[in-house]
């Protein structure tokens, strides 16, 4: 007893708690039921399940197809060595949209619904499918890291060579439901709050979601090359970076460049709570970074980069919060703070996540990129290096 003791550790500690009480949290929902448990309503059905556990979880997810595109579609291989923590976080992040799912939906057990009963009219259902597709894609692509814990490295060789495909098929299914997420707004023309609202959020949930996926990575590493003692790859990461700066500058650009043409760059100057939230979402989440970023001394530097990744990760959040949340408040009418319930159950998820990524961490190469084998030498080659080597030991 005394030796598991000693090795609990403040995180440690503190994780058991949150997922103590997630589980308390879980069977207060599951007994309960949405009504007793949140303070979502038929006015209000969608909150912090949906806002961040969903919205939130697939766009900070994409990370893991947009090195794996680097890496396999363009050929650019000096990205590999951050490529599967990248994947792994994009798997269990996805794994994790779809626990979140099962909590927010009114009856879970019928989430598999959408398999066989096809409404493809449907925004939720294309991005019921591309969800359900794209995390079989991800896990393919993370399945080599564990084949080679064990050695198969027949079936490591039979994924690699499909990799081009599987790759091509994740990134094409990651860019529909990422924009489709945003189309689902679409439909509110007058419920979201005009700042948030637009024909463009397909558009502005696409860029928007690269950009976090390109500071997710970077907060990955920093946090994994601290945790387990791991090299950072700085002119990689400061290259994320590089990278993020052009997506916030295009995000920036496309969202000022709708509200002139939609006449509503007039709703920033009203005092307001939608005003000041979206002026934090922008100084904060987008301008801040981007002007950091802007200098390469910042970006090779890993306190400003760790800082930008930061700033970036915070307006995604504050972006998705705002459009769930706060821009749908006015016109329901009410103020929604989400319960004790729904805040422990998604602190306990995202405690999950972490502890998932830490124990394939220690026990499976997350680190370690796979080398292609030299090809193997003839026998005439070998005879000849023989030959020579003997030639030089004599004379």
């Amino acid at each position: 007893m005394r030796r598991y003791l000693g090795k609990l550790t403040f995180w440690k500690f503190t994780a058991l708690v949150i997922l103590a009480v997630g589980i308390y949290a879980t069977l207060v929902r599951y007994t309960k039921g949405l009504g007793a448990s949140t303070h979502l309503s038929d006015e209000f059905p969608w909150g912090l399940w949906i806002g961040f556990d969903v919205l939130c979880g697939v766009g900070l997810a994409a990370g893991g197809f947009t090195l794996a595109s680097i890496v396999y579609i363009f050929n650019i291989k000096r990205f590999e060595p951050i490529l599967r923590p990248s994947i792994l976080t994009a798997f269990l992040g996805y794994l994790l949209v779809i626990v979140g799912l099962l909590f927010d939906l009114g009856r879970p057990l019928q989430i598999w619904h959408a398999i066989i009963m096809w409404n493809p009219r449907s925004v939720m259902f294309e991005v019921a499918w591309c969800v359900m597709l794209y995390t079989t894609v991800l896990a393919l692509e993370f399945a080599p890291v564990v084949l080679e814990k064990f050695h198969m490295t027949r079936t490591v060789r039979m994924l690699k060579s499909l990799s081009i495909p599987i790759v091509i098929t994740g990134v094409l299914l990651s860019t529909l439901h990422q924009s489709s997420l945003g189309s689902l707004y679409l439909i509110a023309p007058f419920r979201l709050h005009a700042l948030w609202y637009s024909p463009l959020l397909p558009v502005f949930f696409f860029v928007s979601a690269l950009a976090a996926g390109c500071a997710m990575v970077i907060l990955e590493s920093f946090l994994s090359g601290r945790a387990f003692k791991k090299t950072i790859e700085m002119p990689l990461l400061a290259t994320l970076g590089k990278g993020a700066v052009v997506l916030l500058g295009l995000y920036l650009t496309l969202r000022f460049m709708d509200a002139y043409n939609r006449h509503t760059l007039g709703l920033l100057l009203i005092p307001s709570k939608e005003t000041y939230l979206f002026w934090l979402e922008i100084m904060v989440g987008a301008l801040a970074p981007l002007l950091l970023l802007s200098f390469a001394k910042v970006r090779q530097n890993r306190t400003g980069l760790f800082l930008g990744a930061v700033l970036i990760i915070i307006g995604f959040v504050l972006d998705r919060l705002n459009i769930t949340i706060t821009g749908m408040e006015a016109s329901a009418g009410i103020s929604y703070f989400p319960s004790w319930t729904e805040i422990s159950i998604t602190l306990a998820i995202v405690t999950a996540g972490f502890v998932a990524f830490s124990a394939a961490a220690r026990y499976l190469p997350i680190f370690e990129h796979a080398v292609e084998a030299a090809p193997a030498k003839s026998l005439q080659e070998t005879w000849v290096e023989d030959l020579s080597l003997v030639s030089r030991q004599y004379s």
